[in-house]
C-alpha cells in the first residue's frame, strides 16, 4: 500500500520552482529517506504532503487522501519532528506532552496512560518533573519524538532528526528510529543530508538537487542508477607481481585492477556473478587468496556521483 503518491508534483514561489515535476511512492512500514543538500526541497515536498502548502501542478496522495483538501484529516494521522523542536523549555517534560495531547484531541484517560508509555519508551520517566530548558540534547530530541508519537501517527516525518548532535546521540537516534518503525508500526519518512545516518537506517531513498528528483528506490536501485564498479577486495598470502594488475585487466570479467600494499588488490568486476572464474584464474596462477571481500558502494557514492549527472531515472 502507497502511503505517499507523489504524481509530477511542482511547486512554484514568486522567486521560481521549489519542486520540479517531483514523483515517488513510499510503502506502508518503510523508513523512507529524503536526501538532498539545503535547497534541495525536501522541506517544500514535506510541508506538500502534510497539506500546508499546495502543489503547483500533479498530485499527492498521503494515506489515501489528498492533503490539501483534506489536511486536517491527514495531520491526525501524522506525526512531524522539525528540525528545531518545538518544545516549552520553562514546562516539564509531563507538561509539554500533555500540553500537544490535548491540542491533538486526545482523551485524559488515554492521553495519561500515552504519556507513561512514551516515558518508559524513551528512557524519560526519571526526569518526567524536569524543566526541559535542563536537558541535555539527547534528551530533548528524545522527547520531541515522543512528542511526534503522542497520537498514535501512521506515518512519521523526521526532519534532520540527528542534526547539532554529537556521534553517540546521534547513533542513539538511529536507534531510536528503527525501533519506532518495528515497534509502533509506523513509516516513517527522514529528511537529511547526513547520508551515513541515513544508509543505517532507511529502507528507500529518494535523491533531491535544485528541486528536482535524481533517483529513488532501494539503497541497491540506486547503486545500479549511479553506474559504480562493482569492486572486490582481495588479499594474498605472498607479495603480488607487479604485472598482476596488467594480467587481470585482459579478463572480460574485470573492468579495473588497483595494488594496494604488497598483498591486496582491489578490483572493478563485471558482475559478483563472475568472481568465482575470477577466483579460479588466480589459483591457475599459483596465487594463495586469503580473503575475499566485495566493496559496496556507500549512499554517499551513489549520492555524489548522482549530484553529477543532468539526469538519472529509474
Amino acid at each position: 500500500m502507497d502511503v505517499i503518491h507523489l504524481d509530477q508534483v511542482s511547486f512554484q514561489y514568486s522567486k521560481g520552482f521549489a519542486l520540479r515535476e517531483m514523483s515517488f511512492r513510499m510503502q506502508k512500514g518503510e523508513v523512507f529517506a529524503l536526501l538532498g543538500p539545503n535547497g534541495a526541497g525536501k522541506t517544500t515536498t514535506i510541508r506538500l504532503v502534510n497539506g500546508l502548502l499546495n502543489a503547483s501542478s500533479g498530485s499527492i496522495s498521503v494515506l489515501g487522501y489528498d492533503p490539501y483538501q483534506n489536511g486536517v484529516m491527514v495531520r491526525s494521522k501524522t506525526g512531524v519532528l522539525t528540525e528545531t523542536p518545538a518544545l516549552y523549555e520553562r514546562l516539564t517534560a509531563l507538561e509539554n506532552l500533555t500540553f500537544f495531547g490535548k491540542l491533538n484531541g486526545m482523551n485524559k484517560t488515554d492521553l495519561n496512560k500515552r504519556i507513561q508509555e512514551l516515558l518508559d519508551y524513551f528512557d524519560l520517566s526519571s526526569h518526567a518533573n524536569q524543566r526541559v530548558g535542563t536537558y541535555s540534547r539527547g534528551m530533548r530530541q528524545r522527547l520531541a519524538i515522543a512528542r511526534a508519537l503522542l497520537h498514535h501517527p501512521e506515518l512519521l516525518f523526521l526532519d534532520e532528526p540527528t542534526s547539532n548532535l554529537d556521534p553517540e546521540i546521534a547513533r542513539q537516534v538511529q536507534e531510536l528510529i528503527v525501533k519506532v518503525k518495528k515497534e509502533e508500526g509506523c513509516s516513517v519518512v527522514i529528511c537529511t543530508h547526513r547520508l551515513y545516518e541515513a544508509e543505517q537506517v532507511c529502507d528507500h531513498a529518494a535523491i533531491m538537487h535544485e528541486g528536482k528528483l535524481l533517483a529513488e528506490g532501494s539503497l541497491q536501485e540506486l547503486r545500479d542508477a549511479a553506474g559504480l564498479a562493482k569492486r572486490v577486495h582481495f588479499t594474498f598470502q605472498k607479495p603480488c607481481s607487479a604485472g598482476l594488475t596488467t594480467e587481470l585487466a585482459k579478463l572480460d570479467s574485470v573492468k579495473s585492477a588497483e595494488l594496494q600494499g604488497e598483498k591486496e588488490l582491489l578490483l572493478g568486476v563485471a558482475d559478483y556473478g563472475r568472481v568465482p572464474e575470477i577466483l579460479t584464474w588466480m589459483v591457475g596462477k599459483g596465487l594463495a587468496i586469503l580473503s575475499v571481500i566485495p566493496e559496496v558502494p556507500s549512499l554517499e557514492e551513489v549520492y555524489f556521483k548522482l549530484q553529477g549527472k543532468d539526469e538519472v531515472k529509474q
